[in-house]
């Protein structure tokens, strides 16, 4: 058994132009353990983000919606673990994964950006030593720009398939808050199919 969690953290943008992109997959997460904790938000000043608490799987938990945009999420979440003391490995950031197909969620621990410009500012203020539960979007097909599709909505098909993915990481999060992630990982690799792109 690891580390117990501390904090969930969302990535996303605000605002409700970006509330149904493909590039919110973090925001939706979150939005759906506040859901079923019956936890509110609250704006947080002194952490430029939405917060609330929220108990799961008998841990209590700071859930995280930086308020930032995307490429300064780092700056809510280093202000979280200094006020609280809290350290990387107690930190699980759920976020979209072009690497991976939609339905398919993926946990694992440090690692690089991969491009993703808000785990690059995470990493800038905290190491990259933190969890990090991978939301798969898909990648455009050929040939279209990157930004407009991360920026986009995802198709009815794709959106049916990342909720999908959101329920198997919202059934293992119980036993990642606990610090059992080698058996949240056994089950969330096992349960659905290969990953796009190698991922």
């Amino acid at each position: 058994m690891g580390e117990p969690l501390a904090a969930l953290v969302g990535l996303g943008n605000p605002g409700p132009e970006y509330e149904d992109t493909r590039h919110n997959a973090g925001f939706w997460f979150v939005d759906r353990v506040a859901r079923d904790a019956g936890a509110a938000w609250q704006h947080e000043g002194k952490l430029s983000a939405s917060a609330c608490r929220a108990r799961v799987g008998g841990v209590e938990l700071w859930l995280i919606k930086p308020m930032t945009f995307m490429n300064a999420s780092g700056t809510a979440v280093g202000a979280l673990c200094r006020y609280y003391r809290l350290t990387p490995a107690q930190v699980l950031v759920a976020h979209d994964e072009l690497d991976l197909m939609p339905g398919i969620v993926r946990l694992k621990k440090g690692g690089g950006a991969g491009g993703h410009n808000g785990l690059t500012d995470l990493i800038a203020h905290l190491g990259a030593d933190f969890w990090r539960l991978r939301i798969g979007i898909g990648r455009p097909p050929p040939r279209r720009d990157l930004i407009p599709y991360v920026l986009g909505r995802p198709s009815r098909a794709e959106s049916e398939a990342i909720e999908s993915g959101l329920g198997r990481g919202l059934d293992v999060l119980p036993l990642i808050a606990q610090g059992d992630t080698q058996r949240a990982m056994n089950l969330l690799h096992t349960t659905d199919g290969e990953t796009a792109h190698g991922a």
